[in-house]
């Protein structure tokens, strides 16, 4: 009997197609869930605890979607240092398994998807689309050249706060930029402990980072930024008129930072990337308050 070409082939597209999904970190969600918990947020916020039933759909496909273009573009770039580093040697571009004209083949795609959900949203949250999508093309060219790239990374993270405050409300009230400050607080500080894993890799390649520009004042300087976050997330809950649960979601989460920090007290490299892949949990506990709130409080 013949071997049909579809038999033939299909072990081979079917590998390529998993290298690619790593490419998109597919296999990695952490990276989804801290995208997504500002953007639920801010949708339950902007709605009132209702918020529309579509743009709940639209913004978390969106969300998988920016990160996996956002993940393939930053491969791209470092696909001439990943190599040299510990952590990131095994990541498709830098061991050959994708071709850089395949990554910017599948860049493109997502990016075409991208623009296709954004057009189903109103004006405002598109004009405010194409600023996200400057910073995720930014972040990873700036890590070169500025001492603060998490900073951006951030921006680009909680980008999608002011975006759900525009389609679901039309505007982009105080209370969006409250939670969008708290959401780009968070990033710098879970991507400030994600870059403490490759600290000694990135001075030696010439890769900049906030690890690197705090230097022994690492810690302390987190913990300074947890503090903030939490007067934040208190800010946020008075603007927003929310009540008990979410107070004490965010009492919770103020927990876990101080668990986070004692986690990465001695810098090791495995321990200090336990407490990034744990940040999420901060991200939903504080959602859980928020949803709690308006179950408990349907007035508002």
């Amino acid at each position: 009997m013949k071997t049909s070409a579809f038999a033939t082939f299909a072990p081979e597209i079917l590998g390529q197609l998993r290298n690619y999904g790593k490419l998109m970190r597919v296999d990695r969600p952490v990276g989804i869930w801290l995208l997504m918990w500002p953007t639920l947020w801010a949708l339950w916020l902007a709605g009132e605890g209702h918020p529309d039933q579509g743009l709940f759909v639209i913004f978390l496909l969106g969300v998988f979607v920016m990160r996996s273009a956002g993940c393939v573009l930053n491969d791209f770039v470092d696909r001439r240092i990943d190599p040299y580093v510990e952590r990131t040697r095994s990541r498709p571009l830098a061991s050959g398994a994708v071709a850089p004209f395949e990554a910017l083949i599948l860049f493109v795609a997502l990016g075409l998807v991208a623009i296709g959900l954004v057009i189903m949203l109103n004006k405002q949250a598109q004009l405010l689309a194409i600023v996200g999508a400057a910073l995720t093309v930014a972040y990873p060219f700036v890590k070169r050249y500025v001492s603060i790239p998490q900073f951006i990374l951030g921006a680009a993270f909680g980008w999608a706060v002011p975006m759900a405050f525009a389609a679901q409300t039309g505007a982009t009230p105080e209370l969006a930029w409250l939670v969008f400050g708290a959401a780009l607080i968070w990033a710098v500080i879970y991507d400030t402990f994600y870059a403490m894993v490759d600290r000694e890799d990135d001075m030696k390649l010439g890769v900049k980072s906030t690890a690197i520009l705090f230097g022994e004042a690492d810690l302390f300087v987190i913990a300074g930024l947890q503090a903030l976050m939490v007067a934040a997330l208190a800010l946020v809950g008075y603007r927003a008129e929310l009540g008990f649960w979410y107070y004490a979601s965010v009492m919770v989460a103020a927990a876990l930072m101080a668990w986070h920090l004692w986690l990465a007290r001695d810098r090791e490299p495995a321990d200090c990337f336990r407490a990034f892949l744990q940040n999420h949990y901060i991200g939903m506990i504080v959602f859980i308050g928020i949803v709690l709130h308006y179950t408990f409080n349907p007035a508002g």
